[in-house]
């Protein structure tokens, strides 16, 4: 039994020793490869290496800075973006704001269709209460031949309208200009147009009335029928409770006036007579 052992025994020996060598023998054999591969082969510089690996780490660390740097940079630009996007919303907001206060501007100034201001929008719009007033007296004094209006229509491309008188004439049915009336037609447009003020101004004035009117001439540009139409517009205006005072040289105005008070140069100075008829009585008072 124990030679059996023994010679199982010897037997793995030999097996462990073959596989020894076979496995000594390709270690060998790969030593020898590897010594005839690396025979063109330099040996590296360590020295050198580490010169450039702490370069290496130097430029790293430079990166990391300039990274960090940028990333900075990118946050404040970010930021200086969000602003400027809250400012440019802000910006068109007061941008469509100022484009409706900007034609509000224009309209209310004159800038439109019409050229007519905001100020004179308003002024015409008393302007057509006075001159409907007017032109009741003005039919009346020119034997219901004119009528006065507003000028609709701009006239001039450079000046502002909307307060542009004109004459409607029926005898032609046409528009006319206020300067193309004759001296005394213009006299009594220009009276019609006085009373006519005075009576709107009375209608917005709180109860307050004007009591008196003066007219200073005028009276001589008028022919025999337009005098006295316009005394007669005069006579209605007294009638209806106003003093009516006309300055004036015109000799045919004396048989109409009740109450004169007329003025006289002399060598010494001048004198002032005050005249009263009451029937055919006449009551004269002088001042020197």
């Amino acid at each position: 039994m124990n030679a059996r052992k023994e010679s199982e025994v010897l037997k793995q020996l030999e097996q462990a020793i073959r596989a020894y060598q076979d496995a000594l023998g390709a270690a060998q054999s790969r030593l020898a490869r590897a010594k005839q591969e690396s025979q063109s082969l330099q040996r590296s510089d360590i020295e050198a290496l580490k010169i450039q690996r702490d370069q290496a780490v130097a430029s790293h660390l430079e990166l990391v800075k300039q990274t960090e740097a940028v990333a900075g940079l990118l946050k404040s630009s970010n930021n200086f973006k969000d602003s400027l996007e809250k400012l440019f919303n802000e910006f068109r907001a007061l941008e469509e704001t100022y484009a409706v206060m900007q034609r509000l501007s224009e309209v209310a100034n004159g800038k439109n269709a019409q050229r007519m201001s905001f100020q004179r929008y308003v002024l015409a719009t008393l302007l057509e209460e006075v001159l409907a007033a007017t032109t009741q007296r003005l039919r009346i004094m020119s034997r219901g031949r004119y009528e006065m209006q507003r000028r609709k229509e701009p006239g001039s491309l450079r000046a502002a309208a909307g307060l542009d008188l004109e004459i409607f004439d029926h005898y032609t049915g046409q528009n006319r200009a206020v300067s193309t009336l004759s001296g005394g037609e213009s006299f009594l447009a220009s009276l019609a147009l006085a009373l006519g003020l005075s009576d709107v101004v009375q209608s917005y004035a709180g109860g307050i009335r004007l009591d008196a009117i003066f007219v200073d001439e005028g009276f001589g540009t008028l022919d025999p029928e337009s005098l006295d139409f316009a005394i007669r517009a005069l006579k209605d205006l007294q009638q209806a409770g106003r003093l009516v005072g006309i300055i004036s040289h015109v000799e045919e105005l004396k048989e109409w006036i009740d109450a004169r008070l007329l003025l006289s140069s002399t060598q010494s100075g001048s004198s002032a007579t005050f005249e009263t008829f009451l029937g055919a009585v006449t009551n004269t008072r002088s001042f020197s």
